[in-house]
This record gives structure tokens, sequence and C-alpha cells, in this order.
């Protein structure tokens, strides 16, 4: 019996019901039922337990798409395990930082990363054991698949309620570090419930995941609620635009998401005319508003986008905008998730009436459960009544939708990545002859936006682009370093000292 409604009950709830049914469709047609999903996932938790990993330990995943990802997070909540998904694009440090703060015990990571990662891992604070995917591990030991095969005595099924930590995603920090957004079972049910109902998921659905899976938009609101329902997931390692059209034809695929750049590539690419897309229903898009130009692209072919708005502590969704909306309602992000509520606030926390700008706060059972290891940052980002503080501002109209004004935080989206000025700042400001930094969004055709580098300089000193992304490299992803450097005679700021940036914006539009 299965006394529990955690993510660890999944995948036999399934079995039960669609044993035969294709979960997962991988590499050249490969593919793993739902039989076999559950029973790798039962192996895997035993490997866990084998190796001395208990309930509440974090296990962290450092790989690409496959279906490792998916078998070591179902395996983790079976055990009443922490999964932690690590960003493959972040630097060695920042890696470093990930495993150290959720304290994980353990590493599973594909052989791609073994040489970034050996001294690493031989440093004070790394995970006890690190595993490669795959058939072979380091010095000849048994990697991930063997593990799964020869493994025996699969631990019993550990209850989950609805407060029980199920993953660690880590955001980009505001204040330099990135800090550990807590998800219960109960955070991600509820997202994987709410995209069921609002996008109309069905058990037929064939979802292409070209979106990593250690982004929570991809694993909250496209693998998991696929999952939940039946339906099968294509995953691909990478994003390539002909290999994803190739990929929609051949496995008549109906479900595709991600970012205004990847539907701007695909509808770019030589093949877009000829390819047969009949079969996509569902197009879902995050992280900036899709250009009107890619909007009449996809129109022209039938299909219309379902847009939205979330973060990673929300699970991430927030809102989402029907596809019969975009036109009608462009520039919006749309109507609160089904069993998610969203007001609009002033600095008071007063909800303020249409058409007033305020600050976006959020509550419902996908909002986080905290900071891992930061109460003050987890008090700080919410509201006295418990609603969690975006951070974002915007305004409804008449009829409940939502509109974005601004970022109260700065954050910068290119191609879907958050970028934190301040994060990228304070490493700018370790430069020799740089007295002053600040990092701000501005267009680009590709990739939504890019980051750039607004500097004061002491006297006698040359700052250039190739010093600043020569000092960064290493230290944090690239798509976190600046594209441009502008040095000013001064940066202006108000009277408590902080930059203004939207005076530098208009100062370097583009």
């Amino acid at each position: 019996m299965m006394h529990t409604q955690g993510l660890g009950a999944w995948l036999p709830r399934r079995r039960l019901r669609n044993p035969s049914k294709a979960a997962i469709v991988f590499g050249d047609g490969q593919q793993l039922s739902y039989a076999q999903l559950a029973h790798s996932a039962e192996r895997m938790s035993a490997v866990l337990v084998e190796r001395g990993v208990r309930q509440g330990d974090s296990v962290a995943y450092l790989g690409e798409n496959s279906p490792d990802f998916l078998i070591t997070l179902f395996a983790t909540a079976r055990i009443g395990a922490v999964f932690v998904p690590v960003n493959t694009r972040l630097a060695v440090p920042e890696i470093a930082h990930v495993l150290t703060d959720s304290g994980a015990r353990m590493l599973i990571h594909d052989p791609d990363f073994a040489h970034r990662l050996e001294r690493m891992l031989a440093s004070p604070g790394a995970p006890a054991l690190a595993i490669r995917t795959g058939s072979s591990g380091r010095d000849g030991s048994l990697g991930l698949t063997r593990l799964i095969d020869q493994a025996t005595d699969v631990p019993p099924l550990q209850a989950a309620d609805d407060d029980t930590p199920a993953a660690i995603v880590y955001t980009s920090g505001t204040t330099g570090r990135a800090k550990g957004a807590v998800l219960t079972h109960a955070n991600l049910t509820a997202v994987a419930v709410n995209n069921l109902i609002d996008y109309d998921i069905c058990s037929d659905d064939v979802a292409l995941m070209i979106s990593p899976l250690f982004h929570v938009a991809a694993l909250g609101m496209g693998a998991l609620p696929v999952l939940l329902k039946g339906g099968t997931l294509v995953l691909e390692r990478g994003f390539d635009a002909g290999t994803a059209l190739d990929l929609i034809e051949r496995h008549r695929v109906t479900m595709l998401s991600g970012v205004p750049t990847t539907f701007q590539l695909l509808a770019d690419h030589p093949a877009w005319a000829s390819t047969d897309l009949s079969s996509l229903r569902t197009l879902t898009c995050g992280g900036s508003a899709v250009p009107s130009r890619i909007l009449a692209a996809y129109e022209e072919r039938g299909m219309s986008f379902s847009q939205g708005y979330g973060m990673t502590e929300t699970s991430p969704g927030a809102t989402s905008l029907s596809p019969e909306m975009t036109v009608h309602k462009h520039g919006s992000v749309g109507l609160p998730h089904f069993f998610t509520d969203v007001r609009v606030a002033d600095e008071h926390g007063r909800e303020v009436t249409a058409g007033t700008v305020g600050e976006i706060q959020i509550t419902g059972p996908n909002v986080f459960a905290g900071y891992h290891g930061l109460p003050d940052a987890t008090a700080a980002s919410l509201t006295s009544d418990g609603w969690f503080r975006s951070g974002d501002l915007g305004y409804v109209d008449d009829h409940g939708y939502l509109y974005i004004a601004d970022r109260l935080k700065d954050m910068i989206i290119s191609g879907g990545e958050n970028i934190y000025p301040a994060e990228v700042e304070s490493l700018i400001a370790d430069i020799d002859g740089v007295t002053g930094a600040a990092v701000i969004g501005v267009p680009d055709d590709r990739w939504g936006e890019v980051p750039i580098a607004v500097l004061t300089v002491r006297d006698g000193f040359e700052i250039t682009l190739e010093t600043v992304r020569g000092a960064l490299e290493g230290r944090i992803a690239r798509y976190k370093l600046p594209t441009r450097v502008e040095i000013v005679g001064s940066l202006p700021r108000t009277a408590s000292g902080k930059v203004r940036k939207h005076e530098l914006r208009g100062l370097f539009p583009r």
C-alpha cells in the first residue's frame, strides 16, 4: 500500500495504470516505459541507501537532459531525500557553492563534467560520494547504469506530507550568492496540477523537452505535469533548432515549451517551412514576452502561444495567458493559475486598484517553503499575511489580467536565464582600477536582453571588455558575462547612494 501523496508514489501509481506506455523517449529512439522508469527509480533508491543516503539528505545532479535526471529525482523522493538539480552552465566556484550550501551527500554527474569537478570534489565540504552516469566510473568503478542494474533490496517507500522538502533549486543571487529555494512535494504537485488544468494536458500528449530540466520551469511546468498525467517526454540533451524540428515531425510532438529565443531560432531555421508541425497543439513560453514578429510566424502556421509569469519560489508558475487571449491581451502574462492567487500591493501592503502599479505578490500551494538555511531571507520574502513578495512591479487590468511594469530587483533575463546585476557587479568591483560598476540589461534581437557593464575608472587605468571578461571568466557562468563595457565619468545615484539604473538604461538603450 502507498500511504503517501509525495512524488515517490507517482511512478508506482502510474505503473499500475499504464505499465507499457512510453514515459520517456531519448537518444536515437530509445524508450523507457512507465514500468521500466518505476523499476529504475526503485533500484536507484537502493543505490542511494546502500551508500548512506538517508531521509532528509541532499542528492545533487549535474548533467544535461537524460532519463538519469528523472530517475535520480524520483529515487530521492522515494526515500525522503532531497533532490538538488545543478545548472550545467555554472562555473566551478558556483557549483561548489550549490553543493556546499545544500550539504549534498552525493553528486550524480555526467562524465563530461569529470575533469572540471576533479579538484573541487577533493576539497573540504565536497559531497562524500560522486557517481558518474553511464556504465563506468572513475578508476574502474561502476557507473550509475551498472549500479542500478546490480541493485537489490529496494527500500520501502517513505511517506511525504505537505511540508516534506522534495528539492532545493538555486536562484541567481540578488546579493551575490545564489539562494536555495526549498520546494516541497506539495509545491511540485500543485504546480503540476495547475498546469494540467490551465494547459489542458492530456495522457496522449508528447512533450519535447529542449529546455534543461535543471531549470524549474522545464521540470515543474513541463516534465512533471506530463508524467503525472501519463504522457510521453521526448528528452533532448541540448537545443539545436534543426534537430528539434526533426524530432517534432518524427515523434508527432504535441507540446513544446521554451523562451522567445527558442521559438525565434525554430522559425528562422531553413527547415521551418518544410517541417510538418501539424501535431503541435500546446506552445508555452516564459522568460519574457514573445515579440510580435515571432507570434505572427507561428500564427501563420496555425499555432498560438500560452505565456506566463513565475519564478523559482513559485515552483515556478504563477500566471498563464491562454492562446486565445495572446493577441487580445498582448503584453499581459495572464491570469493566476487555477489554485494560485496573485495581487498587486502598494508599499504599505495594501492591494491597489486595477491599473495601479505595485508589487506583485503570490500565494497558493505552489509557493515555496523558504530559502535553505536562510530564515531572515525567507522572512523578508513574505508579507505579514504570508504572501510571497516577488520584487517585481506590475498592475492588473479590469478583467484581472496581470501586466509586468518593471523589475524591482533589476533582474536581467537573457535567453531565459536570470542574471542578477549585484552578483556580477560585486566581482567587477574587485578589478584594479574600477571605482564604480553598474550592470544593466539592453535589448538584444536574439537573447531578449544581454548584460552590459557601465563603469567609472581611476585615472591612469584602461579597463576594456577583455579586461572585465578575463577577470570574470571561470568565476561565473558565461551567460552572465557583460557583452559590452561603457566608461562614464560618474554613475547617476540617489541620495542614499544607489545607482539609478533606469537613467543608465536611458543613456544606453541598446
